[in-house]
């Protein structure tokens, strides 16, 4: 259980490639796993114009970003990662999929690796109950969008995760550059607790015509100082990410506010979802 060499990501998603990406920045050999092969060509892309943006900008060498990328090996067999040090779960917002993913890491991971879960959402207690005995290795280790940019991980302890999964958890999210943030284990944990009521709020102000939606967000950032409007910002996480996470929120913790708006659902519902898909509340185009 020494330093942390390597580090496995489950999951070349948005949040999963940031992390990927992250980890390779500091250092630290990354797998970047999914079992969807266009997944991972996309996820190779973005890492390469993120570093290329990055020696744009002068944020770095050519010379390291050519390092950072070398460190990054993408699979769509876990297998090929067995011997990481270090696993980290970033599925989709499913906890079936989830308890699914921390099996096939037990059986093929070695027994001393933290499994982590990016999970938003959903319990940390409850996806480690999925694996008996392995629960105090289970942790909640959330990163924010854009992961190579955001400070913030929320680490969220399950009922049983061990003191040294904790301790060990904040020292690679430091090692990471980023700042470690405790949340206990309660839907939502806290980000999102109190984040997607303000952005549910925020759609019902716009379906019953209290302002347009461009004027919905320019009122919060001017009046609220916030860099980006609630709608925009539910553009940018996904609006399926949202209507997940508030369903969540809504079933665990049983109050009808986290319910999602019904403009929300028939955004999704139409396959609007945000910039994944190029239109949500605002159209993005390609």
């Amino acid at each position: 259980m020494g330093e942390v060499n390597s580090i496995v990501v489950i999951g070349a998603g948005t949040m999963g490639s940031g992390i990927a990406l992250t980890a390779a920045m500091s250092g630290i050999r990354a797998f970047q796993v999914d079992v969807v092969e266009p997944v991972l060509e996309r996820a190779k892309a973005g890492h390469k114009k993120i570093l290329a943006r990055n020696v744009e900008k002068q944020r770095m060498t050519q010379t390291d970003a050519d390092a950072a990328l070398s460190r990054i090996v993408y699979s769509t067999n876990l297998s090929d990662a067995r011997d990481a040090d270090w696993a980290v779960e970033a599925v989709l917002e499913k906890a079936d999929l989830k308890k699914t993913v921390f099996n096939q890491m037990v059986e093929t991971l070695r027994k001393d690796v933290v499994l982590a879960t990016n999970t938003s959402s959903i319990s940390i207690t409850q996806i480690a109950a999925s694996v008996g005995e392995h629960a105090p290795r289970v942790i909640g280790m959330h990163f924010f969008n854009p992961v190579p940019v955001m400070k913030l991980v929320e680490v969220i302890k399950g009922l049983a995760t061990s003191e040294e999964t904790t301790s060990r958890t904040i020292a690679l999210a430091q090692r990471m550059g980023k700042t470690p943030v405790p949340a206990n284990d309660r839907a939502g944990f806290v980000s999102n607790r109190v984040l997607m009521p303000l952005i549910n709020e925020a759609f019902y102000a716009w379906m019953e015509g209290v302002a347009e939606a461009e004027h919905v967000d320019e009122i919060m950032k001017l009046g609220c100082n916030f860099p980006m409007g609630p709608l925009r910002l539910a553009d940018f996480i996904g609006l399926d990410v949202c209507h997940d996470i508030m369903m969540v929120l809504y079933h665990e913790l049983g109050d009808q506010k986290y319910f999602p708006c019904p403009k929300l659902r028939q955004l999704v519902t139409a396959g609007r979802l945000g910039d994944k898909s190029g239109h949500g509340v605002f159209e993005y185009g390609k």
